[in-house]
């Protein structure tokens, strides 16, 4: 039988699993999961996990991103609570930004996996050039 519960984010009182169900479809976890996992707000949640920094130093640590994605990475970060934005009235205008509580919290796991990432690269590397010398050699089973 099929149940229209199964997409819903908020599950009935006393299932068992969490208010939020980032495996559901429905789940607004969703969207700031992809906010926190995806490649410049990760970069961006490190980065700011240094320290405040105004737009222009931040896009400069992120080395390889735009200008309009950064803006849109910190719009979307500053929606979900990880990122506040500060603009000071001085001429030029100075924006900064800094991680709030739970952005902080966030990012120190993402660097727990950052890290955890750099430390094993050689491994990878290893992997990534066994993968592609077998498949580089002779067609197997007709692939």
């Amino acid at each position: 039988m099929d149940d229209d519960r199964a997409g819903d984010a908020r599950p009935a009182p006393g299932d068992g699993r969490p208010a939020f169900d980032v495996f559901s479809r429905l789940c607004p976890s969703r969207g700031t999961l992809e906010h926190v996992t995806g490649r410049w707000g990760g970069l961006t949640l490190g980065a700011l996990y240094e320290g405040r920094l105004r737009f222009s130093e931040l896009r400069r640590r992120v080395d390889g991103v735009s200008e309009k994605m950064l803006s849109q990475t910190l719009h979307a970060l500053e929606r979900d609570g990880l990122v506040r934005r500060e603009a000071r009235p001085v001429t030029p205008p100075h924006v900064d930004y800094e991680l709030t509580p739970l952005g902080r919290a966030v990012a120190e796991r993402l660097l727990g996996l950052i890290e955890l990432v750099e430390g094993r690269m050689p491994e990878v590397v290893a992997a990534r050039a066994r993968y592609d010398a077998e498949r580089s050699g002779p067609t197997r089973g007709g692939r």
